[in-house]
């Protein structure tokens, strides 16, 4: 006791103001290590013995400290009343039985490390990098090269159809069974393999990536093999797998978009003459690929049983079920024409179709569980078709427009070495890259059981935005070659389908504003969609739990925000060390502001939250960078670190957080907190605009991207390592790519005429009127001007456009949206 004593008396001797620091610099350890609370009530404990604290100020602090610590206590005095009072105020958002569904389906992965504030790297790095197996290789490298060679996308605009040829081979090899077991006549492929194979098919036409990926995606096979019985697993999936039935889903209609919840099909339950079981069902439908070619619809319809027919109810909610096309009142018999691109988007309309109760997916068990069916399903399935048909076109422009501006001269030289070429071609190469990260990633955590409708929703939105401003750059940088439509027209199709992707499966305008932070919110949050509950089934038990943590949370993500700012990131402990280090560190800072940051809008929005989807959307734009940039963090790592990959790596790490620091800033500028709303607009939004997280890619940086693009080789094969290239030179990528290896195959030989020319001893002139002097001079040799002269007629072979008759151009071009 003396020798406590002692210790206490030295430190009284200490000066006051270093007393408070020391105290101040306990605090923030506590709190940005997350101290537990009781640690805390020993602390203060502690502090207030050693400054000889009186009775009356320990008397205070134990009776708070017991108040906050002993649960039993806190409960009845504090959280059962607050419970009441945020009840009465609808201080959290209430939540519908639907959305509550939505919310619940599927899973939390890595976005909820990203939500905490103090994301586990090590979990992260260590979650699976898939890889293909042999047989799933030997389809890619066999069935589906196959399939791709058998296409022309240019014919199939057209004719604005597949060749019988092309649907026999489909079924054949059983294209539409790639996600059926085995056991049921499929080959039960991986997701990554899935997303891969879609990626491959759209390389080479879009139209044609759709058709196969529809089926293996949310619909008939996906909702049978989760949900269905074995009697409609055994029915069904061979013939799906075989295609010997061709499946549609039917969820979108007139007034139920993006709203799949409002739908308005209906189905009533009866019983025939016979007593048996039935439905008679009503649709209107809409956007509804491969309907018109459909022989069974997945229906998705609101079921009532007038007569109580089940016991549970006249109103048993959203069902799923299979409907034959041929039954009497189905109509399947026209098209939309979405945009000009020929694939098979339709009506269907149903009026008083019969069909037996067994319909019904999983059997009348699963009557009233379709949205929860739908929910489930497209947690996963977001994350696959889209995002792997946006990454195939993207790898495309890498390798064309990489190819393009190696040869398209202009004053010159190769149009790739102007800078203002540089800076769309290094957007092109290095999104490229950080997609592939993502998708890979995306796909590593699906294989693996987890379904993060979070997740995929990012995938989704942000693959398609990118897609988008990738073929807005190549577009750009080939000019009129971009946009003169014909066979030698890479881009042209591509960029009149965008739009589309950016619709489907959810519109992107309310996937950003609605779904990644409006569910991520309450989904990913650890604590706020347990308190929302809890406020909802009145369970002050479960309420006071979370309510607690969440303050701690609150306050030890506000500390490490500031810490890790003032620090630019250096209290974090990376993964790994150079070059990958400081993005980690800038990853830990970026997710423990975030998390403090989404948590001043849960307190200063309260239940509007939802609706302020300004706010919202740049919220989740932060949530979607840093999980793009964890992915490609996850890529360089699980790839070796290669050093010839740094610049495509940096790159893209750089971008992402730019564009972290680009939604802080305009969130700091807009966000009301009560009372505070000053100090969020003013200082800290001054502090975040000096100290920034992120800058734009440096010109340097985007130089050696769009470098790299241009150099055949080894490492411009694995960025765009599952795309088609066609092996004639007669085909449009093709010839870019014979073109290409030409002029690198002569470049030593393009370096003496460069020389001589220097030198005087030959004329400056365009390369074919240099040849007959070159060799005259001795500057280079008959084969090597020979070479040189194979070369510059495949590059001028390689920039023409197509050209027409006025008969063929009336005749034979397939129409566009306004022609």
């Amino acid at each position: 006791m003396e020798m406590i004593n002692e210790v206490y008396g030295f430190f009284g001797e200490i000066p006051a103001w270093i007393g408070a620091a020391s105290v101040f610099l306990v605090f923030l350890i506590f709190a940005y290590l997350r101290a537990p609370l009781w640690f805390w009530g020993i602390a203060g404990l502690v502090a207030l013995w050693g400054i000889a604290a009186p009775v009356w100020l320990l008397s205070v602090y134990l009776a708070l400290a017991l108040l906050l610590i002993v649960t039993p206590v806190r409960r009845t005095i504090l959280s059962a009343p607050m419970l009441k009072l945020l009840n009465a105020l609808n201080f959290l958002p209430a939540i519908s039985q639907t959305e509550k569904t939505a919310i619940e389906a599927g899973t939390v992965w890595v976005d909820g490390e990203l939500f905490s504030g103090r994301p586990d790297f090590k979990k992260i790095m260590n979650e699976p990098w898939p890889e293909l197996t042999d047989k799933e290789r030997a389809f890619i490298d066999g069935p589906v090269e196959e399939l791709c060679s058998m296409v022309d996308d240019w014919e199939v605009f057209k004719r604005k159809e597949f060749d019988r040829k092309t649907w026999d081979y489909m079924r054949e090899k059983k294209f539409f069974g790639l996600i059926i077991p085995e056991e049921y006549g499929g080959y039960g492929f991986s997701h990554h393999a899935h997303s891969t194979i879609v990626a491959k098919l759209a390389s080479r036409c879009g139209p044609l990536a759709t058709t196969v990926m529809v089926p293996n995606s949310l619909g008939p096979a996906e909702l049978l093999m989760h949900y269905g019985t074995e009697e409609q697993k055994k029915h069904y999936l061979p013939r799906l797998a075989s295609g010997e039935e061709m499946p549609c889903f039917a969820l979108t209609e007139p007034n139920a978009g993006s709203d799949a919840g409002a739908i308005e099909s209906s189905g009533h339950l009866f019983k025939d003459e016979s007593g048996e079981l039935k439905i008679r069902l009503n649709w209107d439908k809409r956007y509804i690929t491969l309907a018109s070619i459909s022989t069974v619809i997945g229906l998705a319809f609101k079921l009532y049983d007038p007569e109580n027919l089940l016991g549970k109810g006249e109103e048993l909610g959203i069902t799923c079920a299979l409907v034959q096309s041929d039954l009497d009142g189905v109509d399947i018999g026209k098209r939309h024409d979405p945009l000009g691109v020929p694939f098979h988007n339709c009506p269907t309309r149903g009026k008083d179709v019969v069909v037996s109760a067994d319909a019904v997916i999983g059997g009348l068990k699963e009557a009233g569980n379709g949205w929860r069916m739908l929910m489930e399903s497209l947690s996963v399935g977001r994350g696959i078709s889209l995002p792997a048909q946006g990454l195939g076109g993207a790898m495309v422009c890498t390798r064309a427009i990489g190819a393009y501006a190696a040869i398209r001269k202009q004053f010159g030289i190769n149009i790739g070495r102007f800078e203002g070429i540089e800076e769309p071609m290094a957007r092109i190469g290095g999104y490229t890259y950080l997609m592939e990260s993502a998708r890979r990633f995306t796909c590593g955590g699906l294989d693996k059981g987890a379904k993060p409708a979070v997740v995929t929703a990012i995938a989704k939105y942000n693959f398609t935005e990118l897609a988008r401003e990738i073929i807005n750059d190549a577009m750009d940088i080939s000019g009129g070659a971009g946009i003169s439509r014909g066979p030698r027209n890479i881009f042209a199709n591509g960029y009149i389908a965008t739009p589309i992707a950016i619709t489907v499966e959810g519109a992107n305008i309310l996937t950003r504003s609605l779904m990644i932070f409006g569910q991520g919110a309450i989904r990913c949050h650890p604590y706020a969609f347990k308190e929302i509950d809890a406020l909802m089934n009145g369970d002050v038990r479960q309420f006071d739990k979370s309510l607690w943590s969440h303050i701690g949370h609150v306050i030890s993500n506000g500390v490490r925000s500031v810490l890790l700012s003032v620090t630019r990131g250096w209290l974090a402990r990376p993964y790994s060390g150079r070059p990958s280090a400081k993005y980690y560190r800038r990853l830990a800072w970026s997710s423990a502001s975030f998390a403090f940051l989404a948590d001043m809008a849960l307190f200063s929005y309260g239940g509007s939250l939802k609706i302020k989807e300004k706010i919202s959307g740049r919220y989740a734009d932060i949530l979607s960078w840093m999980y793009l940039a964890a992915a490609t963090l996850r890529r360089y790592e699980a790839e070796g670190k290669r050093n010839e990959d740094r610049v495509w790596f940096e790159w893209a790490m750089e971008h992402s957080f730019w564009r972290i620091q680009t939604a802080f800033d305009q969130i700091l500028q807009e966000i009301r907190v009560p009372a505070l709303s000053w100090l969020f607009r003013g200082p800290v939004a001054l502090w975040s605009r000096i100290n920034r997280i992120g800058r734009p890619p440096s010109d340097k940086l985007g130089h050696k991207l769009s470098t790299a693009m241009q150099m055949p080789g080894e490492q411009r094969e694995r960025m765009t390592e599952h795309i088609y290239i066609p092996g004639s030179k007669e085909e449009a990528l093709g010839r870019y790519e014979y073109a290409l290896s030409m002029i690198a195959e002569s470049g030593p030989i393009y370096q003496k005429l460069y020389r001589a020319v220097k030198e005087k001893k030959i004329r400056k002139a365009p390369v074919r009127d240099q040849l007959t002097d070159a060799v005259e001079q001795g500057v280079i040799s008959r084969e090597e001007a020979e070479q040189l002269r194979l070369a510059e007629e495949a590059r001028f072979d390689a920039i023409q456009v197509d050209e027409f008759t006025l008969e063929e151009y009336q005749s034979e071009l397939p129409s566009v949206p306004g022609g």
